[in-house]
């Protein structure tokens, strides 16, 4: 994690966020984060938003639109031809009762079962963070890692050098010695 990114992640105190102290448990322990969203929502909906996304998702199909205006072509027929008997004749006063009853129920059906999808989208959104937090994480701890190697490289590196150095000098010596 980055100093910056390190501090947005602290509350206003200085400490980090409850969640953010649990994905950098979770990565201690090598566990995994991502969880699909998708199942925890579907396990979590009542009978009731089960048949409001349904009716949702069958009111916004083509297949709905096309078969809902054929029934309407139909009532029109049949009640101006007259080919059975007028039960609701021209302006059509019944078909628009009927048509303002069906959108007063199905308007805020469709706008719960929007509003599930919302939950769904922010649940998404917070599995995205906790799996990139503890991305972050990890690679923050992967740094440190490879900092420490490097650490320990360079210090073996002065370490062979300093022999390097010593043995020079101990051959300069033994060279002076027989040029003395």
């Amino acid at each position: 994690m980055t100093a910056n990114t390190a501090e947005e992640a602290k509350d206003g105190r200085g400490r980090l966020g409850t969640t953010e102290e649990r994905i950098r448990e979770k990565a201690r322990r090598h566990e995994k984060v991502s969880r699909n969203v998708v199942a925890i929502h579907e396990e979590q909906l009542t009978f009731g938003q089960r048949v409001s996304d349904q009716l949702a998702k069958t009111a916004g199909s083509w297949p709905f639109i096309f078969s809902f205006g054929v029934v309407l072509a139909i009532w029109v027929l049949i009640n101006t031809l007259a080919l059975f008997h007028h039960f609701d004749e021209y302006p059509y006063i019944l078909l628009n009762l009927m048509l303002s009853m069906l959108a007063a129920i199905q308007a805020p059906v469709i706008m719960m079962s929007q509003n599930r999808t919302e939950q769904r989208d922010r649940l998404h959104a917070q599995n995205d963070y906790e799996v990139n937090l503890k991305a972050e994480i990890e690679i923050e701890q992967l740094h440190q890692k490879l900092d420490e190697l490097r650490e320990k490289q360079w210090e073996e590196l002065i370490a062979i050098q300093n022999r390097q150095i010593d043995l020079l000098e101990s051959q300069k010596a033994l060279l002076e010695g027989k040029k003395g």
